[in-house]
């Protein structure tokens, strides 16, 4: 049985991955290590990026060394240099949350509309999409939509607020090609979302349970 460490950065990116990996790879283990502080510091910039940095380097030698797990998949968007290093430094796969979903939204088209609800992840997410669409020789572009107010109602355990004010800013994708919901925790917003537009919704849970899966299960193939 293959296990896959799931690196969490706030507790309500846990239920939407745990789902999409019982969907979708229900053969496998994931194993879930949270340390919500970081998104706490982040959020309140009260430590230096490198600091944080390393602490998402240190959580997965923490894995590494204690879950010997297959692979890693980080589910916070707000840390991609941390994960990035992460990645480089380790023998195992080593995923970031989203670069799963913005492959396959390079796939759908060249422009591309994204909700997010956590403000201080935005200018990485942008960074990596940015960095996909060059690696993959696309001109496609970003329209970054902020979705005020949702993150901190579903920390308050308002899901149904959350999923309405995802849904409300929607329409604010004109004619993009796909949309993307930022954040594990954003993909509980899909159906509401779906239920605004036709144009297809992309959700990172999914997206990045399958390539961490094929990365397994097909090292070559990644």
């Amino acid at each position: 049985m293959p296990r896959i460490a799931l690196i969490h950065a706030t507790r309500v990116a846990i239920e939407p991955v745990e789902t999409a990996a019982q969907s979708i790879w229900p053969e496998a283990e994931f194993v879930s290590i949270l340390e919500e502080a970081l998104s706490l510091d982040k959020a309140g910039n009260r430590v230096p990026v490198e600091q944080l940095n390393r602490r998402i380097v240190e959580l997965a030698r923490y894995a590494e060394s204690h879950l010997e797990p297959d692979g890693i998949l980080y589910t916070c968007s707000a840390f991609g240099e941390g994960i990035e290093e992460a990645a480089r430094s380790s023998e195992l796969p080593v995923l970031k949350p989203n670069e799963a979903m913005f492959e396959a939204a390079l796939d759908a088209g060249n422009s591309i509309a994204m909700i997010y609800t956590f403000a201080p992840s935005a200018n990485g997410m942008e960074r990596e999409f940015a960095e996909t669409a060059e690696h993959k020789g696309s001109k496609a572009t970003l329209n970054s939509i902020y979705a005020e107010g949702a993150m901190d109602a579903l920390r308050n355990g308002d899901a149904d607020t959350h999923n309405r004010l995802v849904a409300e800013v929607a329409d604010r994708a004109g004619n993009a090609d796909a949309i993307l919901l930022a954040h594990f925790s954003t993909a509980q917003a899909a159906g509401a979302v779906r239920e605004k537009t036709s144009i297809p919704v992309l959700s990172s849970p999914e997206s990045a349970v399958q390539k961490i899966k094929r990365s397994i299960e097909n090292p070559e193939c990644g």
